[in-house]
């Protein structure tokens, strides 16, 4: 269940006729996992959780897991209303998930017990590791997370804020409060751009959406990081990453809709992206194709 190097989210295809594209599916999961990911994240932010029915979800984590083939942990997302969630966890467990990524409870901002007896629900109902997320209406207080992280099936915290002051003192409480091994790691969108931020604090592990479409680059990026190549981290933070960012802030969901449309200008055909979110326009596209083309080219693949 250690998940270390790259953290791969993958997508989820969507056919002509709107549905599922399966095959699909188990390719994109195959060749990231072939790529090299650390660890597989299904039906999680990046894979639209927020837009699949219980049937699409319960066979996108099935899928997942069987094209993972127990190479490395495959981990997927539940969250929402708490029922809904619970039932999401025990669907998950019992298609093959290794884990849960407990997402943010739905358009709720609960205090701090509140949130802890939310994710130990969702926990007790699938009996499977879960790692908790916050981000958005999900903010946890010290104390609640080592509180959560005395849980054995709690291994871990993704940070989606980006407020280190938060997290600092989460992780010396947590620290403080156990010596089991858990886990932090950086869940920002576009997340290698915090990398050497969220270092400098002890938090080496991060998630790549990068890597669901330009798996060269993310790989490129995270030896660099991990080796001491200042050079090429910088020349990949300003030449491909920022403008990347930058792309991705010129609107709402394209933290989403950018990884979809890079999955397709590498080849494969997945589909776009469900309401509420919106897929690029093709002056957005012709500019994610050349960032694409100069990442590759400073990594030299």
């Amino acid at each position: 269940m250690r998940l270390d190097g790259v953290l791969f989210f993958p997508v989820t295809p969507f056919g002509a006729d709107g549905g599922l594209a399966e095959p699909t599916l188990a390719r994109h999961v195959a060749e990231g996992v072939a790529a090299g990911a650390g660890g597989v994240f299904a039906a999680c932010g990046t894979g639209e959780f927020n837009a699949l029915a219980p049937d699409e979800y319960r066979r996108v984590v099935e899928i997942s897991a069987s094209a993972a083939a127990g190479r490395v942990p495959v981990f997927a997302g539940a969250g929402g209303p708490l029922p809904t969630a619970r039932a999401i966890a025990r669907a998950a467990a019992a298609h093959g998930a290794d884990g849960l990524l407990i997402m943010p409870p739905y358009l709720v901002n609960g205090p701090s017990n509140g949130l802890v007896q939310y994710v130990r629900e969702i926990v007790a109902a699938a009996g499977l590791p879960a790692i908790v997320y916050q981000r958005g209406t999900t903010r946890f207080t010290p104390s609640a997370v080592a509180e959560l992280a005395a849980d054995p099936n709690v291994v871990g915290f993704k940070d989606g804020l980006g407020d280190f002051d938060l997290l600092q003192r989460i992780i010396l409480t947590v620290r403080q409060a156990t010596d089991k091994e858990f886990t932090f790691f950086n869940g920002l969108p576009t997340a290698e751009l915090t990398v050497p931020a969220y270092r400098s604090i002890g938090v080496s592990l991060y998630s790549s959406a990068v890597f669901a479409f330009a798996p060269e680059i993310a790989i490129a990026y995270h030896k660099a990081v991990t080796g001491g190549d200042e050079v090429l981290v910088q020349r990949l933070l300003t030449g491909f990453y920022l403008p990347l960012v930058e792309l991705r802030d010129l609107v709402p969901g394209y933290a989403v809709a950018l990884v979809k449309a890079g999955v397709r200008l590498r080849g494969l055909d997945v589909g776009g992206v469900r309401a509420p979110l919106v897929d690029p326009s093709a002056e957005h596209v012709a500019a994610l194709e050349q960032i694409i083309a100069t990442g590759l080219s400073i990594t030299g693949a």
